[in-house]
């Protein structure tokens, strides 16, 4: 058992400062404002106590990816968002020729069985042309019924999230089928415009893929999906907060659309993560990365990020303006509740795992607990 007292703990009914908080066998046994009733372990005064956070669209980090599914590289790359403060994680595949999706789909379907990874998420194939961003368009193609079924068979129940452009033929029947496996289906990397869009939310969809990017933009006569995605209550609104695919107006304006509790930070961090410029591989592209940009030299296109949670949640606070109990609802409470593991992680309260982060003043991360390890 162990017992921390003195922080700013940050719990879905607002912040107690100070607050105390009881560990017990990797749980959440109980939290209050003031003292705790018993000697504290640990002192944290001038410190957040806040829920780990929860990255639903991440495909690497720390010079390593996800995409062989092999457990010493996924081991990497959790290692190193570990330190910036992130949890739990759903590992992103990029497009490839599907025999090569279901090897990493087979690999990787045993890491989450084994509680490493929260689950896959498959970032195409089945994704437009026209907004194919950093998926190599040779790789791209329609979500016909027997090769989503195929994927989704690799995945062993371990699939979590499957963006798609719902435009495409097969693309509504694709979104039912992913829902109808206990997978989100998010839409992306898309063309569609404002109606059939929203018929891919009435057809089952919950979320949009790092939203504004990878689809038309916002017209005011021609709203395009990300109008319909911002206007649905149902859906789930991934932003990636990196000062560079969305403006921080633009984050405020989405929260204040849609709030804290359907936006989800996420890093869509690739294996540069934390490794500073350089040339590295995302998929079969070569990707250039500058002043901590990523891009696909002979397109331009943004190629992925080198983000992480905690920078994630300090742009939303000190850039955007977001108060910090918005900022970690949308880095651990909401993506938590997208995948369905809020009974589990993503707030602090009783019964929940000690998946907790330490942030000095400035929100720089000191010190990270999973299960109440750390």
């Amino acid at each position: 058992m162990t017992v921390f007292a003195g922080a700013r703990v940050v719990t879905r009914g607002g912040v107690l400062d100070p607050g105390w908080l009881r560990i017990d066998a990797g749980r959440i046994a109980a939290v209050g404002a003031g003292e705790p009733p018993e000697p504290a372990d640990v002192r944290l005064p001038g410190r957040w106590l806040v829920p780990g956070f929860v990255d639903v669209h991440v495909h690497g980090g720390g010079g390593a990816t996800f995409a062989s599914g092999d457990h010493r590289e996924v081991g990497r790359v959790l290692r190193f968002h570990r330190e910036h403060g992130t949890t739990t994680a759903v590992a992103s595949l990029v497009s490839a020729p599907l025999p090569e999706l279901e090897r990493a789909l087979d690999r990787l379907a045993d890491l989450v069985a084994d509680g490493l990874l929260a689950g896959v998420h498959l970032e195409g194939p089945f994704l437009s042309h026209t907004h194919c961003g950093a998926h190599d368009p040779r790789l791209l193609r329609p979500p016909h019924g027997a090769d989503v079924a195929r994927l989704l068979a690799a995945g062993r129940d371990a699939i979590r999230m499957v963006t798609l452009a719902p435009e495409l033929d097969g693309g509504l029947d694709a979104v039912r089928r992913v829902v109808d496996a206990g997978a989100v289906a998010a839409v992306g990397h898309t063309g569609a415009d404002y109606a059939c869009a929203r018929a891919a939310i009435d057809a089952g969809a919950r979320a949009a893929t790092h939203l504004f990017n990878g689809m038309p933009p916002v017209h005011h006569r021609e709203p395009g999906p990300a109008v319909a995605l911002l206007d649905d209550p149902r859906v789930t609104l991934e932003a990636i907060n990196d000062g560079v695919h969305l403006h921080p107006a633009t984050l405020r304006l989405v929260v204040a659309a849609a709030g804290a509790r359907r936006t989800a930070l996420i890093t869509d961090a690739i294996a540069a993560a934390g490794l500073g410029d350089q040339d590295v591989s995302l998929g079969p592209l070569q990707v250039t990365v500058r002043d901590g940009v990523a891009r696909v030299p002979t397109t331009g296109s943004l190629a992925g990020s080198t983000l992480t949670m905690d920078a994630a949640v300090r742009r939303a606070v000190h850039d955007a303006g977001l108060p910090i109990e918005d900022a970690i609802a949308m880095a651990a409470t909401t993506p938590a509740r997208l995948l369905g593991l809020d009974d589990r992680i993503g707030t602090i309260a009783p019964g929940l795992d000690a998946d907790l982060v330490v942030l000095d003043a400035d929100l720089t991360v000191e010190r990270v607990f999973a299960k109440g390890v750390g």
